[in-house]
């Protein structure tokens, strides 16, 4: 069956754009248009397909069944056609720019330590990192906007229909200032970290649910008073000027602990850990910086795991 010819370039941009902001006024916008334009443009696209693409309602837009199956083959078609112009603009086999989603729970140290490997390797090589929440990077993966997410994120729902490559797990940790108080003696009564302010992640984030089933299965209440961020370096400063107690995962604290710029909290239990991986779009065939990519990410993984 031959292509529609009627279908256009920007019906797909458009298309995209709107999957990827879950907004017609803001994905207008990004592609520089009105909102009565772009409205106009999905809806010619939904008839020439016979389809709906997007439901909408006070909550937002959201892709319809049929949308989500259009999104697997046009996200990869339109970012072929970029790649194919980028490449014919300025070719360098041995550079090129790869685009990578990345997790609060990798960019403290296996992040920047790939990065600094590939690039030793491929001088050339220009790393564009984009960080958030695991909903939105793999969303953004999804329309090909990025080449391949890295951290923890099988508990996300936006994963269905992406392909998981699991790196190693890792557990989460509690984590203060030296000289904080529960440091003095044995803490025995699990009930006092009530008593402190706590740095969680993000609501509904995959690696807030392992921190809540930590006090869950421990019975201890979460106090009202809480810095809830991805941030790393955000939390760091706060526990460092307080008596907060951060609920982390390992990696993230890993170097402050060494250094003793943090203590993790000795409380004779341990929260196990989510899989840390990499996530790639199986609609779109891995650039060949990501391949490059990926076994440096496997390589350096394969040392962290085992370290403290």
């Amino acid at each position: 069956m031959n292509i529609d010819n009627r279908i256009k370039f920007r019906h797909l941009v458009c298309f995209l754009e709107v999957a990827r902001q879950r907004s017609f006024a803001k994905a207008a916008d990004q592609v520089a248009v009105s909102q009565p334009a772009i409205s106009k443009t999905i809806g010619e696209l939904e008839e020439l397909l016979g389809a709906r693409l997007f439901e909408r309602s006070k909550a937002g837009v959201s892709l319809t069944p049929a949308g989500d199956t259009f999104l697997r083959y046009a996200g990869p078609c339109v970012k072929a056609l970029r790649d194919g112009v980028n490449t014919l603009r300025d070719h360098d086999p041995q550079g090129g720019l790869l685009r990578i989603g990345a997790l609060s729970t990798v960019e403290s140290l296996l992040l920047p330590e790939a990065v600094l490997r590939l690039q030793r390797e491929h001088a050339a090589m220009t790393v564009s990192v984009v960080t958030g929440s695991s909903a939105h990077l793999l969303a953004q993966l999804k329309v090909g906007e990025l080449d391949l997410v890295v951290g923890r994120m099988t508990d996300s729902p936006e994963i269905h229909g992406l392909a998981f490559e699991h790196l190693y797990s890792e557990a989460m940790t509690l984590v203060v200032r030296p000289g904080h108080p529960l440091l003095q003696g044995e803490l025995s009564d699990l009930s006092r970290l009530a008593d402190y302010p706590l740095v969680l992640p993000l609501a509904g984030t995959t690696i807030r649910k392992y921190a809540d089933s930590f006090f869950v299965q421990w019975g201890i209440p979460l106090t009202a008073q809480r810095l809830e961020t991805l941030s790393p370096a955000l939390s760091r400063r706060y526990v460092a000027s307080s008596e907060a107690i951060w609920v982390a995962p390992r990696d993230a604290v890993r170097l402050d602990i060494r250094a003793s710029e943090l203590v993790e909290l000795k409380l004779g239990i341990q929260e196990p850990g989510g899989s840390v991986g990499i996530c790639t779009n199986v609609a779109l065939p891995l650039p060949l910086a990501g391949q490059w990519f990926c076994s440096v990410l496997r390589e350096v993984a394969e040392e962290f795991a085992g370290g403290d």
